[in-house]
């Protein structure tokens, strides 16, 4: 009798807490859309850094009326492995990828078998859609056998007539448009549903700083100052497409941008009074109205869940220098920048905009990462999640709708792009390496022999990391890095049965951490 009224009970405070008003009819779920700007820093957007030199307005808009996380975290520094957590609901680290990014070449690195929102959308009647920069690898037809795609200083030749295989429509995706890599990695042709749209016709290269993108075939449709445009018309029609369907809709809209090669365009030069990295953030800011604007036009805002967030930090291709003398700080208060495992690297804003469900605007400082995607709309959709699927993924639905958290994130596992390690958890943040591991200083040898092995931060007392206290709190660290341990030995990160990592289990640089 007793177990019986304790599980009558569970049922009964279930269904008091759960997200009211979330129908299993596909039609009245919510359309959702995902924008990804590639390389921008937490302190580029106005509404996260007061003292910012760059307004931008439209996205500040979305901050005002949704949710502004103001602690999320990507799982990488660099673009690929975030990428994959987006999609997966799983640290890339977890996949064959322990550092660095893919080639323009190389293939698939989500497996066939793994399931991915895109995939998880579809089965809960969703049209599903990725317009962008993909940056997750699929499969051309060489013209002979290749070796090392993932050198992104080397071309190979491509059989441009044959059909692109194992890209995003088999990852998911009922439709697709954009590029391989990133928009400096060759080859420089849009791909649509796994089809080159034009041939090219000419190899183009720039080398200038910020401009810079490395040599390769290009397409005879392909401009790379008209990309970021392109790319936007694309995803505002697939947006009015959609709008006459009563099926809903998921749009992954990765933005190559303010990535290299930073070209904004003529209506945009010095309209930031920065240098041209602001003025590539004011047309970032204008895509973000954009495609407001369209849902708004076809009636659609209220009942969008739009996400607008980075992939990693700023990447020092900005000028970082330039900005300082007009007192602007990319990286916000933060140390360091894309690739480097402190804040400046991983930190990003975060922003919720869903009318329908977010009544009471707000700040948050809840942990999150990009890697919550996953479980957060399956938990919209009410799609239960196997076992083997986003074992790095948190819903953070709660926060939307103003509920009691239930489940909320204990830790994130951050990543650099050489592959070094950062445990959060609380206010405390343990750096599994004595640099940066990436391209802020410290990195040389020299540089690191002279520091202790492991860097403590107390976040909130130090958020910009200019004290480490590892021989201060020893206890914490065993804490901690008994806690890394776990979570790489685990497989996953939520709860569940242990799940195996891929590639080989113990690589090269964690194993002193299991020393």
């Amino acid at each position: 009798m007793m177990k019986i009224s304790v599980f009558l009970l569970s049922l009964t405070i279930s269904s008091v807490l759960a997200p009211a008003g979330y129908a299993q009819n596909s039609s009245q779920l919510p359309n959702i859309i995902y924008i990804l700007a590639d390389d921008m820093g937490y302190g580029d957007v106005s509404s996260f850094n007061p003292e910012s030199k760059i307004i931008t307005s439209h996205i500040d808009r979305l901050a005002n009326n949704g949710i502004k996380f103001t602690d999320a975290y990507t799982s990488s520094a660099v673009c690929t492995p975030t990428r994959y957590g987006i999609l997966t609901g799983r640290y890339s680290w977890r996949s064959e990828l322990k550092s660095g990014v893919l080639s323009g070449y190389s293939p698939p690195l989500i497996d066939s078998d793994r399931l991915t929102v895109g995939k998880m959308l579809q089965d809960k009647g969703y049209h599903t859609a990725f317009v962008g920069k993909w940056h997750l690898g699929w499969d051309w037809h060489f013209e002979t056998e290749q070796e090392n795609l993932i050198d992104l200083g080397k071309n190979f030749e491509i059989d441009y007539a044959k059909p692109v295989k194992n890209g995003p429509n088999e990852r998911g995706f009922s439709y697709s448009y954009g590029f391989s890599g990133s928009l400096d990695m060759p080859p420089y042709v849009y791909v649509e549903n796994g089809s080159v749209t034009a041939l090219p016709d000419r190899e183009t290269v720039n080398v200038d700083a910020k401009a810079f993108w490395r040599k390769g075939q290009t397409g005879s449709d392909f401009d790379h100052v008209q990309v970021l445009p392109d790319l936007t018309e694309k995803a505002v029609q697939y947006i009015v497409d959609r709008s006459g369907d009563n099926k809903p809709f998921f749009l992954y809209f990765a933005l190559p941008a303010p990535h290299t090669p930073i070209l904004p365009t003529t209506e945009f030069m010095g309209k930031s009074n920065t240098n041209l990295y602001g003025d590539f953030m004011l047309q970032v800011d204008d895509v973000v109205g954009r495609i407001t604007e369209v849902l708004e036009e076809q009636g659609l805002l209220e009942n969008t869940l739009l996400i607008f967030t980075s992939d990693n930090g700023c990447s020092p291709t900005a000028n970082f220098p330039e900005l300082l003398k007009v007192d602007h700080h990319p990286s916000y208060i933060f140390r360091g920048h894309k690739a480097d495992i402190f804040e400046g690297g991983l930190r990003v804003p975060f922003i919720v905009h869903w009318p329908e469900k977010i009544l009471t605007p707000k700040s948050s400082d809840a942990l999150i990462s990009t890697t919550d995607f996953m479980a957060t709309v399956a938990e919209i959709t009410s799609y239960p999640i196997p076992p083997n699927a986003a074992e790095d993924s948190f819903s953070f639905l709660d926060i939307l709708v103003d509920k009691p958290t239930l489940t909320e994130r204990p830790h994130v596992v951050l990543h650099s792009i050489e592959g070094r390690f950062a445990i959060r958890k609380d206010d405390w943040k343990l750096i599994l390496w004595p640099g940066s591991g990436g391209w802020s200083d410290p990195k040389s040898n020299k540089e690191l022999n002279n520091l202790p092995p492991m860097q403590l931060y107390d976040l909130k007392k130090d958020p910009g990391e200019k004290q480490n206290l590892i021989d201060q709190y020893p206890q914490v660290v065993s804490q901690l890095r008994e806690e890394l341990i776990r979570l790489i030995q685990d497989g996953r990160s939520t709860p569940g049965p242990k799940q195996r990592n891929d590639g080989q289990e113990i690589w090269d640089q964690v194993k002193w951490i299991l020393d």
